[in-house]
């Protein structure tokens, strides 16, 4: 037993194996229930830090560890159940409280996957594992939930199985703007859009405000928090003053309510441990990849792998021939880790495997049998299936993965939809990626290539027309995809395409200047096609802020005042005008939707104090009170 300096004990875990440990004696036992104590003496860890759990110190610190690594298995995916015993009785020192696998009532899914399907695969797992792990409780009236803490409706268990069927997973790149996107969309919560239930992730109580605002006829199903943020914002947004000559701005006190921090821990996925941007989504200690390794093995039993093809699966590719020796001892490694037994021939010793010796020595060839039934935890749960299918459905519609990437999320998404019963997936949502015009990818692909677009697009007065144009860049203003395209192509148009050229010299009112540049709705491109330049074009930087203007004319110049300067949805504003006012900011902006300028102060009515014009401040009440109104009803 070790001793602190403090005369406590202290769990000692010299190998890095108690989790490990705890997984096989809970796995040869499986269907049985093992008491706290029986696991305290069957797991060599414990019960060389915890003894026989003789007394109450004993117990606590075991109690403590237990959670500790119960909590990792199952954010691994591998959950452990309790119950209370039949019979007990505290005068007799015996546990109120048993443990097993809990490995559910419908069997496990494997599929087979094609290497191409990696990439893909390992991004929809990403936003599968960030959708589906909830810190909310179960039941929390019994138990206090803080605010702050991200929650998730109805969220499966990921499957740390997806590995043992997906070898090489955890070394697949995840794109950094992915990451960035997701990581940022902390909370989730069920939205009702036009009778269909999405689950929507999303950064605060504003931004999911802004989604259903943005959604006529949405409104949020759970958790109750969010649709009282909501509530609040409806109230506040009543309260709305006219920013006129007379408008004072008092003094407000400060809001209690909590909202998300950036280092708020309590994180609504549990990937801390994963190294991610441009790096793999893999774990990063050894006791994550000997779990991941040996519900490999046990998935496929008998089965002949060498030391170098498992070396590329689990710890990662390598760059040159000594990196590769490095990370095939680290398999051989995990491979004795697996087949130890301890010296009291205990099963804590986490002897998962027998493994024919002579083949691995003589030939660097691992094949393993007689698992503990640990295959019963290889593959994913039909649950988990669904969750996985939606995500992978999500990134073959968004802008979030690269355009060859979401061809492949679309073929991927055909094969595994075979496998979910109809109406089990689940609908997902990003705030401000859940909506991509059909043109998005064409015209995407038009600027990377630097190519011009011949495209058919409908026209304010709503005629069909078309056009040669070179696009230059795509930006989201009030909700809604814009392209900005350069009309000023001739001089490297193909002939045959000449005609279709159209350079736009009427001047814009809001600029003064003749409008070379188009901005168009990317909805309003019905039919588009990539030409190739007959020379290299040089088109000149626009920011987004000078190009909005380009498509405002009759746009609606408002006028807002904040409570306090610095907000961060002022500073993301395209266009904006800020100047000091009181204790905040008056802010002018020009807009081309009203709709969208309603949404958006009431989205921010905690600190928007006072909106002009009149007729903006009118609306902003009216659609308020209406929203409130159908609440209460």
């Amino acid at each position: 037993m070790a001793e602190g300096s403090n005369g406590r004990r202290r769990f000692s875990d010299k190998w890095g194996k108690h989790e490990l440990d705890v997984l096989a004696v809970l796995s040869s036992a499986f269907p049985q229930w093992l008491t706290s104590r029986q696991i305290a003496q069957r797991v060599k860890a414990y019960a060389d830090s915890y003894g026989e759990l003789v007394d109450q110190a004993a117990k606590a610190a075991f109690a403590k560890q237990f959670q500790r690594d119960r909590a990792k298995l199952a954010a691994m995916g591998i959950a452990i159940e309790s119950r209370q015993p039949e019979y007990s009785s505290k005068s007799e020192g015996q546990d109120f409280a048993s443990y097993r696998l809990q490995l559910g009532d419908e069997p496990r899914v494997r599929l087979r996957f094609k290497q191409e399907d990696l990439p893909v695969l390992a991004a929809a797992n990403y936003l599968a594992r960030s959708m589906s792990v909830s810190s909310a409780s179960s039941k929390p009236e019994e138990s206090h939930v803080s605010r702050t803490e991200p929650r998730v409706p109805q969220p499966p268990t990921p499957g740390l199985g997806l590995d043992s069927i997906a070898p090489g997973l955890g070394t697949q790149p995840i794109p950094e703007t992915l990451v960035k996107v997701i990581d940022s969309r902390r909370f989730a919560a069920t939205v009702d859009v036009a009778g269909e239930h999405l689950n929507v992730a999303y950064t605060d109580s504003d931004d999911l405000a802004m989604f259903v605002l943005e959604h006529p006829g949405a409104a949020v199903v759970s958790p109750q928090e969010a649709v009282d943020a909501l509530n609040r914002r409806f109230k506040a947004a009543t309260e709305i003053e006219l920013a006129n000559a007379k408008f004072v701005l008092k003094p407000s006190e400060e809001s209690t309510e909590v909202v998300s921090s950036s280092d708020d821990k309590t994180a609504k996925n549990d990937v801390s441990s994963y190294t991610r941007g441009g790096t793999a989504f893999q774990t990063g200690s050894e006791v994550d990849r000997r779990l991941r390794l040996m519900l490999f093995l046990s998935a496929h039993l008998g089965e002949e792998y060498s030391l170098e093809e498992l070396a590329t699966r689990f710890v990662g590719k390598a760059a040159g021939d000594d990196e590769l020796k490095k990370s095939i001892a680290v398999i051989r490694k995990d491979i004795n880790t697996l087949t130890t037994v301890s010296d009291d021939g205990e099963i804590a010793g986490s002897q998962f495997f027998d493994i024919d010796w002579s083949l691995l020595d003589e030939e660097g060839i691992v094949s393993a049998t007689n698992s503990l039934g640990l295959e019963r935890l290889a593959g994913i749960s039909q649950q988990y299936l669904s969750m996985l299918t939606a995500s992978v459905s999500y990134l073959a519609h968004s802008s979030l993965l690269p355009v060859q990437q979401r061809e492949q999320a679309e073929s991927l998404y055909l094969q595994l939809k075979e496998h979910v019963k109809p109406g089990e997936t689940p609908w997902l949502s990003l705030t401000g990626y859940e909506v991509e015009p059909k043109s998005f990818t064409i015209v995407k692909r038009a600027i990377d290539t630097k190519a011009l677009l011949d495209m058919e697009y409908t026209d304010g007065a709503g005629r069909v027309r078309r056009k040669l144009v070179a696009p230059r860049k795509i930006f989201v203003d009030e909700g809604v995809y814009y392209a900005a395209l350069w009309t000023d192509v001739e001089a490297v148009a193909p002939e045959e395409e000449k005609e279709f050229v159209s350079k736009d010299t009427t001047i814009n009112k809001a600029t003064g200047k003749p409008r070379i540049w188009q901005v168009l709705r990317l909805s309003r491109i019905e039919d588009a096609s990539i030409v190739k330049p007959t020379k290299r074009i040089d088109v000149p930087q626009a920011p987004v802020g000078e190009l909005r203007q380009w498509s405002l004319d009759n746009g609606t110049e408002t006028l807002f005042i904040t409570d306090k300067p610095g907000l961060s949805f002022v500073k993301a504003l395209s266009g904006a005008k800020v100047e000091p006012f009181g204790n905040g900011e008056k802010v002018h902006l020009l807009v081309s939707s009203d709709s969208w300028f309603v949404a958006f102060c009431i989205a921010h009515a905690r600190h928007i104090k006072a909106v002009a014009p009149q007729t903006l401040r009118s609306m902003v009440i009216a659609r308020a009170k209406r929203e409130l109104s159908v609440e209460a009803h």
